[in-house]
Formats: C-alpha cells, sequence, structure tokens
C-alpha cells in the first residue's frame, strides 16, 4: 500500500505561508493562519462526503422546530462534528470577489458545530480574516489548500488508470503533519520545540514502557488514558494505538477514553481537532490559558489507568503558586498530602521549575483498588529530578514515592536526559 510522504506534506503547506503571506505578514506570524487553514481543510475533506445528508437533516430539524440538533447532525455527518453551511472550501476557491469570498468563508465558518468553534477560538483565527481578504489572500490559500497536487484527506485520490495520484492520510500521518508545522514555527520563532512536540520515536518507548510489562494482563475492558501537558496529543493518541494493537494480539476488545490538559491555546486546538477526526467528541480535552494543569485540575476526582506525559522542565510556576495561595496557603491534595504521620507533608517544589509537580499530579490520580492498579510515563530532565535538598518538595516525592504503598502496587516509569528507568 502506497504512504504519504508527510514530510513533503508539511513542506507544501509550509511554502504557502511564503507564497501568500510574506507581504502580509512577518515570518512570526504566520503560523496565525497556516495552522488553522490546515485544520479547516481536514475537517473540510472529511466531511465532504456526507455534506447533502447534513444539509438534508438540518433542513427537515428546523422544519420541525428542533432546536437541540448537535447530536442528529453529528449522526449524518458521520462523525464528532459537523458543518451546516452551504459552502464547501471546493465551492469557495470558485468565488473571484473578495467582499463575498469573505462573506461566504465567515458562513462557512459559522456552519461548523460547537466544538469546532472552540478550536477556531482558540486559534483566535477569526482575527485573520480581515487582513487576509483585504489583502486579496483568502482567495490564494483557499486555492492552494484545495489544489490537486496535494491530498489532506483519509480517502486516496486515484488517477484515471486507476493508479493511486496520492495515497490518503490517515489521522496519525495527518497528527504528524501538524506537528511537524508547529515545531517548524518553534524553530522559526526561536521557541522550545518541546514544548509542543515529543518525537515519535520516545512516544513510542514510553508507550512500551507502561504497556509491554503487563501486556499479558489487559483484559476486555475500557481505559482512562490520561496526560496533563498534552500539546497536540500525539502521546495520547500513539498510547492508545499501541494499547488496542496489545489488546488485539491477545484476543482482548479493549475501548479507551482519552483525557488531557494543555495550557496553550494553539497547540490545545490541534489535539482537539486531531481527536475529533478520530471519531472522538474530544470533550475531555480542556485547555487554554486559564486551565493550567497545576492551579486549575481539569479532572480532580478523576482516576486513570494510564498516564504520559512530557511536562515543561526548567520553566517558573510562580504564577500558580501564587494563584493557589502560596506556599503557605497551599492546600491543593495533590501537592498537600499526609505522608509519614505527617498531616501536611509537602510535595510543593520550588517556584523556578514545576516539573516534579506533574508527577505529584499523577501520582494523585493512580487507582488504588485494581489489580493493574495505575502505571505512568514522564519525561523529566534529570537535574531535578534526581537532586534537591532533603525536605524541599522534589525530596519529599521522592521519599513518597519510594515508601508509599503505591510504589508496590503500581508501576511507573520515566525518561530523563541523564536515564531510563
Amino acid at each position: 500500500m502506497t504512504t504519504p510522504n508527510l514530510n513533503w506534506i508539511a513542506s507544501y503547506i509550509w511554502g504557502i505561508a511564503d507564497d501568500v503571506l510574506r507581504d502580509i505578514y512577518v515570518r512570526g506570524k504566520y503560523r496565525d493562519v497556516i495552522l488553522p487553514m490546515t485544520v479547516l481543510r481536514r475537517l473540510d475533506v472529511v466531511l465532504e462526503p456526507t455534506k447533502q445528508a447534513v444539509l438534508d437533516m438540518k433542513a427537515s430539524l428546523d422544519a420541525a422546530r428542533i432546536t437541540n440538533q448537535d447530536a442528529a447532525l453529528r449522526q449524518a455527518a458521520g462523525q464528532a462534528f459537523h458543518n451546516t453551511s452551504k459552502f464547501t472550501l471546493r465551492d469557495l476557491r470558485a468565488q473571484p470577489k473578495q467582499q463575498q469570498l469573505r462573506a461566504d468563508f465567515v458562513d462557512y465558518l459559522d456552519g461548523f458545530s460547537p466544538n469546532v468553534q472552540d478550536i477556531l477560538d482558540n486559534f483566535e483565527f477569526r482575527n485573520q480574516i480581515q487582513k487576509l481578504s483585504r489583502a486579496d489572500a483568502l482567495g490564494s490559500l483557499i486555492e492552494k489548500l484545495t489544489s490537486p497536487d496535494i491530498n489532506l484527506s483519509p480517502e486516496p485520490v486515484m488517477n484515471t488508470d486507476g493508479t493511486v495520484r496520492h495515497p490518503g492520510l490517515d489521522n496519525h500521518g495527518m497528527g504528524t503533519v501538524f506537528e511537524e508545522l508547529v515545531r517548524r514555527f518553534n524553530e522559526e520563532n526561536n521557541e522550545e520545540a518541546g514544548e509542543h512536540f515529543t518525537p515519535r520515536d520516545a512516544v513510542e518507548l514510553m508507550a512500551s514502557l507502561v504497556f509491554r510489562p503487563i501486556a499479558d494482563r489487559i483484559e476486555s475492558a475500557t481505559y482512562l488514558l490520561y496526560d496533563g501537558a498534552c500539546g497536540t496529543g500525539g502521546m495520547l493518541t500513539v498510547a492508545e494505538d499501541v494499547l488496542h494493537r496489545l489488546a488485539d494480539e491477545r484476543g482482548k476488545q479493549v475501548s479507551t477514553h482519552l483525557y488531557g490538559q494543555e495550557i496553550n491555546a494553539e497547540t490545545y486546538a490541534i489535539c482537539k481537532a486531531d481527536l475529533l477526526l478520530k471519531g472522538e467528541t474530544a470533550d475531555n480535552i480542556v485547555g487554554g490559558p486559564e486551565h493550567s494543569t497545576l492551579s486549575n485540575d481539569a479532572f480532580p476526582t478523576r482516576e486513570f489507568d494510564f498516564m504520559l506525559s512530557n511536562p515543561p522542565y526548567g520553566k517558573s510556576w510562580k504564577t500558580d503558586l501564587q494563584r493557589m495561595g502560596g506556599k503557605k496557603e497551599m492546600h491543593d491534595h495533590r501537592f498537600v498530602i499526609e505522608h509519614a504521620d505527617d498531616p501536611e507533608y509537602s510535595l510543593v517544589t520550588r517556584s523556578s521549575d514545576g516539573q516534579m509537580l506533574f508527577l505529584a499530579n499523577k501520582l494523585s490520580k493512580m487507582k488504588q483498588g485494581t489489580e493493574l492498579g495505575s502505571r505512568i510515563a514522564e519525561v523529566h530532565n534529570g537535574s531535578s529530578l534526581f537532586t534537591g535538598s532533603a525536605g524541599q518538595g522534589e525530596s519529599n516525592i521522592r521519599r513518597w514515592i519510594s515508601g508509599s504503598r503505591m510504589a508496590q502496587t503500581t508501576a511507573w516509569s520515566h525518561l530523563s536526559s541523564n536515564r531510563t528507568a
């Protein structure tokens, strides 16, 4: 089976920025347009086969004066999202007048379901439309993204002789393209790519550490997967695939629910889009600047079977600490616990680096009453993981792990710059 060249696809989309946006945006702002437009094109092409069915369903619901339409429209679309606008992006490429194109494009955006509206809001994409229209660039963007030279559909594009012109792009392939674009834009802006992107080989290793030691004990059941710094969601989706593969090999039928939290609005938007394309509702993915995992836990009462993360390291969490009342007023049960006869045993680390708190957050979400318990894989910078004076939060977290019953009934693994366990 022919497989798509993911680097070529990412390079093609990357090249659109220079071709269309060069004289409109500074290079550091290209991402504000290219990333959401790429997401829109993927959503658009997935919805194309059921477009008429959705429009027919919308007309029927309106005629019956049914206001709560989302579930029925999702069913008609055959996806976890829908679009009730009469337009597709292919329709819009034929519109020569910029003023009309802008109005039709807004109508197209307005037709998306609420979960996609959340994605667009976090991209802040509507803020770009006037600028693109005024510069006569909106049509060019649509033209290039709907060009027969590129295929962002999961279905292959065929030649007239029956051979494959462009292979289909599956969800993981699309996720890899997203992440490659994010990585390139981060490098362009001299940002840390690791804040948003974990290499796929590292994710595969983490998934192996989590699942393979207990692969023969996996039962036909529902499992919850969690990432408290989920970025574009690659760690969750790769882990989900590994779990399903190992279960299938052993004749087990498992279902999974993915939970994630991400503070960066843009990468949260990409993550949510990717999960929607996999048929997930993505309701359990929470994100945006107001949703810091440390100070605003989105899942305070939830326990998870498997947890994987690459949390930020070397990054101050002073703002989170202030929101939580400071060290003296800290009462979060994740970070102030009962241990070693101390009812207020503090796991609070130095405010200059909060990476260990992401581990403490996961430890608080481990299952205690199941045969498998919970398993954790997390990337760490070793300088914080293996150092810290006695009495500091870093040392207390290590002491808690080594002395706790959790360490005997569950397994946790970590990756670090210094060692792997």
